[in-house]
């Protein structure tokens, strides 16, 4: 029987090691600097669990002063990629960057107006790292699920890596509380936000 304590413990360092393990290179330098030359839009990408965490990214950065938008790949295919245009600024995120329609997106992308595409992935032998400017690489990563298939310390790997871009450009521009609270005006944060907006 599970040593629920035990395994939970297993689990938390697993993923904490995967995060720890992220080579933080120019890469970085390089996302950073698309997004603040950014003229456009920066557009977020991503399918499954991957397309959750890309959301969240593009959820983060609008709040921090960064206007950004989720596209579905799969919707992408179906006029919603006619919210790319030029000056835009591209993240795919995809653990295995052999995600037919994140690729397909990118690819077909590129019709619509010269823009960065960086790419969040981890597998080395990808398409998606032949189609994109800059690449972000979360390493190798060992899932904990007990089959091996479960994204779990991927996805962590993943939302840290858009957290730590997000929260740079957030500082390098000197986004303010009152910032903040403009952007985000309601519940528990807007109200403690708001104490400097008065």
């Amino acid at each position: 029987m599970t040593n629920i304590q035990e395994r939970a413990q297993q689990i938390l360092r697993s993923e904490a090691a995967a995060i720890a393990a992220v080579e933080v290179n120019s890469a970085f330098d390089a996302a950073i600097e698309a997004i603040e030359a950014c003229r456009g839009k920066v557009i977020v990408t991503g399918m499954g669990k991957a397309g959750f965490s890309a959301n969240r990214f593009a959820a983060v950065l609008c709040s921090t002063g960064t206007p950004a938008v989720f596209v579905h790949p799969g919707e992408a295919a179906h006029g919603d990629l006619g919210v790319v245009g030029p000056g835009d600024c591209l993240f795919a995120f995809s653990t295995s960057g052999k995600t037919r329609e994140v690729v397909e997106m990118v690819e077909l992308s590129r019709h619509l107006g010269p823009h960065k595409v960086i790419a969040v992935t981890s597998h080395p032998q990808s398409d998606l790292r032949l189609v994109s400017d800059i690449i972000i690489d979360m390493g190798q990563i060992a899932e904990p699920c007990p089959l091996g298939l479960t994204p779990t310390a991927s996805i962590a790997v993943m939302s840290a890596i858009a957290d730590a871009l997000a929260l740079i450009v957030m500082e390098r521009r000197g986004f303010t509380r009152k910032d903040y609270g403009l952007r985000h005006h309601g519940g528990y944060l807007g109200a403690k936000a708001r104490l400097d907006n008065v």
